[in-house]
């Protein structure tokens, strides 16, 4: 596994920031494709995608039908403009460097599950804007 930032907060122009995305998304037809060279072309590609856009990846988890992704993005970017990149990327990427992936109509779905998170809960939120009136 690459080096990944500990670093809780991001920091912009006007932004301070800890926007973090749990990711999950799935091959087509759930195919079991993602292992040995592939698997390790797809994390490399992964992290070249997150460099490019100043984005950190926590954890990352490819399993053979699908990939598990926790990441710092930033404020300018949409949740579904981040999986976007990743997925667009890495499919073009895989596709055009093994062949036996031309068998699918597509490599990812279109669907994917995310989650937020970050360094303050639900309830210690609720509790400070109630504390404001």
């Amino acid at each position: 596994m690459m080096p990944v930032n500990k670093e809780p907060y991001q920091w912009s122009r006007h932004a301070v920031h800890a926007v973090k995305y749990n990711f999950v998304w799935c091959l087509k037809r759930r195919a079991k494709v993602l292992k040995n060279e592939i698997a390790n072309r797809l994390e490399q590609v992964l992290f070249d995608v997150a460099d490019e856009h100043d984005w950190e990846i926590g954890s990352l988890a490819i399993r053979p039908d699908h990939v598990h992704l926790f990441v710092q993005a930033d404020t300018r970017h949409a949740p579904y403009q981040v999986i976007h990149r990743f997925k667009e990327k890495s499919a073009h990427v895989l596709r055009k460097e093994f062949d036996q992936l031309h068998r699918l109509p597509s490599l990812w779905t279109r669907s994917y599950f995310v989650s937020t998170t970050g360094k303050v809960s639900e309830e210690i939120v609720g509790r400070y804007i109630e504390d404001q009136s």
